[in-house]
């Protein structure tokens, strides 16, 4: 049976690197006496694979997991019996059941939505709301947003333009433009200072990562980017509905992307916005 797991990273937990947090699952399941399917051959592992791995540094609430249960594995409690063998930084908050066809998780991904503050202590331009705006209104009007793009083997100039689909700077204006009700998050607000909500692609064939938006705004303005001032916290991943495998919709696109958070992907009654 293919299930996904939907579970937040914050805290300590999100100093832990990809592979280790592998491992935490892996634990996690034994810990809790769930019976995951294994791989045949000669080194048999636990089905599982995750969607984008979260950036060092980075928090969310909205991070994925797909498995693979082994026949007859009870689900009605199975949120509390992974919670209660894992610490409080990676919670388990959700599980779907997913049809035997179902894609996996990285192999659909289309878009993230993330949320910038500011860390306790610092300072950043974004911090006043009124040059916020003339500055989010500036980059909105531009015919390009080119910035460098840098990976473990080259770094190249991208326009990314296309690849941002919101800027808000109030949650309110941001939800209803996802669709979203993302309420509490585990990021805590009273002393992070939120300044930008940003919906982007992501995926395997494009993957924008919001690190690149503050950067193109503080170049605009004159600003010097430190990365160190920011916290960001991802809030949800989607899957475009439309998009056949090696194609990347944008909002602008002929055929506009069809955005359904990753939860809800894979079910016989998914209908995305």
């Amino acid at each position: 049976m293919k299930a996904r797991i939907k579970f937040s990273k914050t805290g300590s937990m999100r100093f832990i690197g990809h592979l280790d947090v592998m491992r935490y699952f892996q634990k996690a399941f034994r810990r809790a006496d769930i019976a995951l399917s294994y791989s045949q051959g000669f080194s048999p592992h636990q089905l599982m694979s995750f969607a984008s791995p979260l950036g060092i540094g980075l928090s969310s609430d909205a991070e994925y997991l797909d498995i693979v249960l082994e026949d007859g594995e009870p689900i009605d409690d199975f949120v509390l019996r992974l919670n209660a063998v894992m610490n409080e930084e990676i919670r388990v908050k959700g599980m779907t059941v997913l049809k035997e066809d179902s894609k996996t998780s990285m192999a659909v991904l289309a878009a993230c939505d993330y949320l910038i503050t500011v860390k306790p202590g610092q300072q950043s331009f974004l911090m006043d709301r009124a040059r916020r705006r003339e500055a989010v209104e500036r980059l909105l009007s531009r015919n390009t947003v080119d910035i460098c793009k840098k990976t473990k083997r080259s770094e190249k100039i991208v326009d990314i333009k296309d690849n941002i689909y919101r800027i808000a700077d109030e949650r309110q204006e941001f939800e209803d433009f996802t669709g979203v009700s993302y309420g509490s998050l585990a990021l805590d607000l009273s002393k992070y200072i939120p300044v930008l909500y940003l919906q982007l692609t992501a995926g395997s064939m494009v993957n924008i990562k919001p690190e690149l938006v503050i950067e193109a705004l503080s170049i605009q303005e004159g600003e010097k980017y430190d990365w160190l001032s920011y916290q960001i916290h991802r809030m949800e991943m989607y899957a475009d509905l439309d998009a056949k495998k090696g194609e990347v919709h944008t909002l602008s696109s002929a055929v506009p992307c069809k955005l359904i958070p990753l939860s809800e992907y894979g079910k016989d009654d998914c209908i995305g916005r």
